[in-house]
């Protein structure tokens, strides 16, 4: 529930903000697209916390799903390597990419999900360093911010893996 209502005043942020001032000025595609990526990641939040009882798995999963929609939503609001409009933003959705075909390979389980996690570390700095070789200027905090949330998470799928489980139990 508190996903969910957290999600909801999300949504209603923007909306207030623009009562107060014209710096925010969203449009309907604008709080669509917003809701839309709220409901992603709160519905695969809830898919995975139903699926297991362990709290580093559920921490891993909100971990990765706050770095994935944070990249997403800055990408779109004002682009990381320069402005949203500048192709080589493109770049960070091979990020996500690595880290959902990671998980997809891992079948979801704690061991492989930890690697995959390290992989989107990894995928994230090569953005970075490209960025950084092409002249595009460089997004290095903020890089390191998104590899030490993807490898949070990764610590949290290692430490989700090392927990006893029932015998045929979800991760």
């Amino acid at each position: 529930m508190a996903v969910w209502g957290t999600s909801a005043l999300m949504l209603l942020a923007p909306a207030v903000a623009m009562r107060f001032t014209e710096e925010v000025a969203w449009g309907p595609a604008d709080f669509a697209i917003f809701g839309a990526m709220l409901l992603v990641a709160c519905g695969t939040y809830e898919l995975a916390a139903r699926m297991t009882g362990s709290t580093a798995y559920r921490a891993a999963v909100g971990v990765a799903l706050a770095a994935a929609f944070t990249l997403v939503w800055m990408n779109l609001a004002v682009g990381i390597i320069g402005s949203e409009d500048n192709p080589a933003n493109l770049m960070y959705g091979g990020v996500l990419v690595v880290g959902i075909a990671g998980a997809i390979i891992a079948r979801f389980q704690p061991h492989g999900m930890a690697r995959a996690l390290v992989g989107t570390a990894l995928a994230q700095a090569l953005v970075a360093v490209i960025a950084l070789i092409a002249g595009l200027g460089s997004a290095l905090v903020l890089t390191g911010l998104f590899v030490a949330l993807w490898l949070t998470s990764a610590q949290l799928f290692r430490k989700a893996a090392r927990e006893p489980r029932p015998a045929g139990a979800a991760p």
